[in-house]
C-alpha cells in the first residue's frame, strides 16, 4: 500500500510532516511518499536525523514537485493554475493509481475542490462530506459534515447520514451505528428550515436506508455516548468542530494550572497522574487523526491545518486503516447499486413535493 502525503501543506510543513512520517514508519505497513520540494525534505530530514528520508527507511520515499498551494489562494484557481503542487500532484498520482490514499494538512477549500474535480465524486453522492473522527464518553463519535459544504440541502444532509452510517458500520466495526441531527432542541418542530426539513426526511426514509435516525440531538448531549454521529451542515459542523477542540484545550491548560498552583496542589495531584494521563488522552483531538472525505472516488484525508508530528503520525495510520477496510468501495459499491439509485430519485421526488408545501 502506499500512502501519499503533502509534505507541504498544513501551518507546521514541511517540519511536521516530515517527523510524522518518520514517526509513523515503524507503526505501519505501507509505504509513505512525501509530495514536495526533494531539495527542501531532504535538508530538513538530514537537519532533524543526520541522513536522508530514504536512509532512515526504505519505505519512505519523495515525489518531487515545484509549487505549493498556500492557505490564502483561491482553491479553484490554485487547483486550476498550480499544476505543480504538491496536493495537484498527489490527486493526480491518486486517480492514476500511484497510490492509495491522500493526505493533506493544506488549504481546505483547495483539497475539497481538488478531490471532487481531480478525483471525482462517486456516482449517486450529491456533495460529498468530511467526516471528522471526536472523543465520546466510552468510545469515538463521527461529525458529518465538518466543513466541506458550507450551504445544504435536505438531501445532502440524509446522503451524510447513510454515507457516515456504512463507513461506521464497515470501518469502525459498530453495527447498527446511532445517527443524530445536530439541532437547536430535540422536539421535531425545533430549528430552520433546513434542519426540519432534513429531519422529516431522515423520519421517512430511514428505515429503507438502514439509517438508525434516533431523531434531534442537542450540542450538549453529542459527547455523552448516546449517539455515534452527528449530523449537520457543513458550517454548521465547523463551528461545533472548532467549539469543542477549543473547550478541550481550556480543560486541559485551567487543569494543569490548577494542579499547578502551590507545593500542596503539586504533592496532591500525584496519586492522581495515571488517572489525569488516561483522561488527557482521551479528550486530546490529535488521537484521532484526521476527517475522511466521503463521498469521491478514492480515499482522500482532510489532516487538521495546524497538525504537529504526533497528530500526522495518527493521520497516517488512520489512513492505512481507512484503505484497509475498504470504505470507499463499501461506499461505491451502495450508491452505484440500481436499488439505491431508484430510492435517490424517489427521495428527490418527495422533496419537491415538500418544497412546493412551503
Amino acid at each position: 500500500m502506499k500512502i501519499l502525503l503533502d509534505a507541504m501543506g498544513g501551518d507546521n510543513a514541511p517540519e511536521a510532516t516530515i517527523k510524522g512520517a518518520v514517526s509513523a514508519i515503524d507503526e505501519i505497513k505501507s509505504e509513505v511518499i512525501l509530495i514536495g520540494n526533494e531539495s527542501i525534505i531532504n535538508k530538513k530530514a538530514k537537519e532533524f536525523y543526520g541522513k536522508s528520508l530514504k536512509e532512515i527507511s526504505p519505505r519512505l520515499s519523495i515525489h518531487n514537485c515545484t509549487e505549493t498551494i498556500e492557505m490564502e489562494d483561491i482553491p479553484t484557481q490554485a487547483i486550476k493554475n498550480k499544476k505543480d503542487s504538491s496536493m495537484v500532484v498527489g490527486f493526480n498520482l491518486l486517480k492514476h493509481g500511484d497510490g492509495d490514499v491522500f493526505i493533506s494538512a493544506g488549504n481546505s477549500g483547495a483539497l475539497l475542490t481538488g478531490a471532487t474535480l481531480l478525483v471525482g465524486r462517486i456516482k449517486g453522492i450529491d456533495r460529498p462530506a468530511l467526516a471528522g473522527i471526536l472523543p465520546s464518553y466510552h468510545g469515538r463519535l463521527v461529525l458529518m459534515d465538518c466543513g466541506a459544504n458550507t450551504n445544504c440541502k435536505p438531501i445532502n444532509l440524509l446522503q451524510f447520514a447513510q454515507m457516515s452510517t456504512i463507513y461506521m458500520h464497515n470501518t469502525l466495526g459498530i453495527e447498527n451505528p446511532k445517527i443524530g441531527l445536530l439541532n437547536i432542541g430535540t422536539e421535531e418542530t425545533k430549528g430552520n428550515e433546513l434542519v426540519r426539513n432534513s429531519y422529516q426526511l431522515l423520519k421517512k426514509y430511514s428505515n429503507e436506508l438502514n439509517i438508525n435516525f434516533i431523531g434531534n440531538l442537542e450540542g450538549r448531549d453529542a459527547f455523552l455516548g448516546g449517539v455515534d454521529v452527528v449530523i449537520a451542515d457543513g458550517f454548521t459542523g465547523n463551528v461545533f468542530l472548532k467549539s469543542v477542540e477549543g473547550l478541550g484545550k481550556f480543560v486541559k491548560k485551567s487543569l494543569k494550572e490548577s494542579l499547578m498552583h502551590n507545593i500542596w496542589s503539586k504533592l496532591g495531584s500525584l496519586s492522581a497522574l495515571p488517572s489525569i494521563k488516561r483522561f488527557s488522552k482521551m479528550v486530546d483531538y490529535k488521537e484521532y487523526g484526521g476527517a475522511l472525505f466521503l463521498g469521491v472516488q478514492k480515499p482522500v484525508v482532510k489532516a487538521h491545518g495546524s497538525s504537529d508530528e504526533k497528530l500526522f503520525k495518527f493521520t497516517i495510520k488512520q489512513a492505512e486503516t481507512f484503505v484497509k477496510n475498504k470504505a470507499v468501495e463499501q461506499l461505491r459499491e451502495v450508491y452505484e447499486s440500481e436499488v439505491n439509485k431508484e430510492k435517490m430519485q424517489e427521495i428527490k421526488d418527495f422533496i419537491q413535493e415538500l418544497e412546493s408545501k412551503n
